[in-house]
């Protein structure tokens, strides 16, 4: 999409439906003032509509030849927040594609940095549809063009637009069905970032084994898919001021091993993949903003599938670092293969490691499908972190991390089990994985299983993958 600020006045813009923002507490008579006698009388057919400017209404109207846009919408601001400009301008988003409109002008006032994010990244969320293989006849173009009216913010117009295609991308890589996205691929997708700031680095299985990452050779050894070891990593200009290492869970597809997932459970479970999802979005956004951060983007790409050489209960697996696990259920996969990623990490000895992963069910049950579970004991990180998901208006949950439910995980034959039981288990998952990370190092883990990807359309996005944490862990990276 190729957005654009522009001068042009609203009723002399030539586009092919013009937005224009309007506030809850204001007149609409005075609001449409500038619209001339076009005004007054789509001030009067939008009040007969009852439009009052609640967040993110929508009325659209033709303009009769009374405008250059031959259509008008007028869109509620609500109180004008960040997060209310980012709900408006993603309703306007999803009206065009859902009507096919190719150029779209925006008029939401005079934007401020945060604010001129907020409306690109909601404007693009909005106006996504993964509808690829539908019929061409079925499919609705996503908008080509985006004119910001009535003056935006340089610096906030160019860190969104990035922010925006590492989104995109993310969701991209989590609808695609697992026929298109497996660790090959995957790694192929990540090497695609490769530029003169960022290197990628692939390990296939021969080199994974022989690097003692007994996870992700375990996960994987039930597939005809080999499993992918992907180290991206960017480098600034100049010293760097601090290095990160982003790990993403890359379970290309979860059948749940032996441990078999009914159908209903496993018909979505292409988005296991969704950890990954983020790195690679958040390195792709992280391309074109080029902070001042060393970044280490870390993925373990495996399929967890049937087949007579499949990982099995009461299996014993040797991790990257030393430590034994004993295999309690095999569709408890995805800490398997990112105990080797965060062992690998902090053989780097960043600054922080932060992991993504759709881990647990009950992360789900306990936040719905708008929270990221957040859990960490660095509690300067959390605020951080918390700070950065209200910024880009999205969901972040501190849990409970307590260390003395490690004794749910203690195992007979083992150093650790790879369940810790029902109770706590978005928890012990994460206390799990915290037996991987080296105890100098700041680290946090996301659980973004509820978010991460829709079974139905939710406040303006459609069914599917969402891109969730990828705006977040960027602004948290540039600032």
């Amino acid at each position: 999409m190729n957005i654009t600020l522009s001068s042009a006045s609203p009723p002399a813009v030539d586009v092919d439906l013009l937005a224009l923002g309007v506030a809850k507490s204001a007149d609409l008579t005075d609001a449409l003032a500038h619209l001339g006698e076009f005004g007054a009388a789509l001030a009067a057919a939008a009040g007969a509509d009852d439009f009052s400017g609640a967040t993110a209404s929508v009325v659209i109207y033709h303009s009769f030849g009374q405008l250059k846009a031959p259509r008008v919408a007028l869109v509620g601001l609500g109180d004008g927040s960040d997060d209310e400009l980012r709900r408006a301008a993603r309703a306007v988003g999803r009206a065009a594609r859902g009507k096919g409109i190719d150029h779209v002008g925006l008029s939401f006032g005079a934007l401020s940095h945060s604010q001129t994010q907020a409306v690109i990244e909601g404007f693009g969320a909005g106006n996504y549809k993964f509808d690829k293989y539908k019929a061409a006849g079925d499919r609705k173009a996503a908008a080509g063009c985006l004119s910001l009216l009535g003056g935006a913010c340089e610096s906030g117009f160019s860190s969104a637009t990035a922010i925006l295609a590492g989104q995109s991308l993310a969701r991209d890589l989590v609808n695609e069905p697992a026929a298109e996205i497996y660790p090959e691929s995957l790694a192929a997708v990540a090497s695609s970032l490769s530029d003169d700031r960022i290197t990628v680095t692939v390990w296939d299985e021969e080199k994974i084994l022989a690097e003692n990452m007994g996870g992700i050779i375990g996960v994987g050894q039930g597939s005809s898919r080999p499993p992918r070891f992907i180290h991206i990593h960017y480098r600034p200009e100049g010293t760097p001021t601090r290095s990160i290492a982003l790990v993403g869970k890359g379970v290309t597809f979860d059948s749940g091993g032996l441990s078999l997932k009914p159908s209903g459970s496993m018909m979505t479970m292409r988005c296991d993949m969704g950890g990954s999802a983020v790195v690679v979005g958040v390195l792709k956004a992280i391309a074109a903003i080029q902070p001042d951060v060393e970044i280490h983007g870390i993925i373990g790409a495996v399929e967890n599938m049937c087949a007579a050489n499949s990982y099995k209960l009461g299996d014993i697996l040797k991790m990257r670092n030393g430590k034994t696990v004993e295999v309690h259920n095999t569709d408890a996969e995805g800490r398997l293969v990112l105990a080797d990623c965060l062992s690998y990490a902090s053989e780097l000895k960043p600054d922080t490691i932060l992991d993504f992963a759709t881990l647990t069910g009950a992360v789900v049950v306990a936040l719905g499908e708008y929270y990221s579970g957040l859990f960490t004991h660095d509690d300067a990180l959390a605020g951080q972190l918390l700070t950065s998901a209200d910024d880009a208006g999205e969901g972040l949950w501190r849990m409970p991390l307590p260390i003395f439910y490690k004794e749910k995980l203690k195992a007979e034959w083992g150093d650790i089990k790879n369940v810790g039981g029902r109770a706590a288990g978005a928890t012990t998952a994460a206390l799990f994985l915290s037996a991987f990370v080296d105890d100098e190092i700041s680290w946090a883990h996301c659980d973004v299983a509820g978010p991460t990807f829709l079974d139905k359309p939710f406040r303006d996005f459609a069914a599917g993958g969402t891109g969730a944490m990828v705006s977040t862990i960027t602004r948290w990276l540039t600032d």
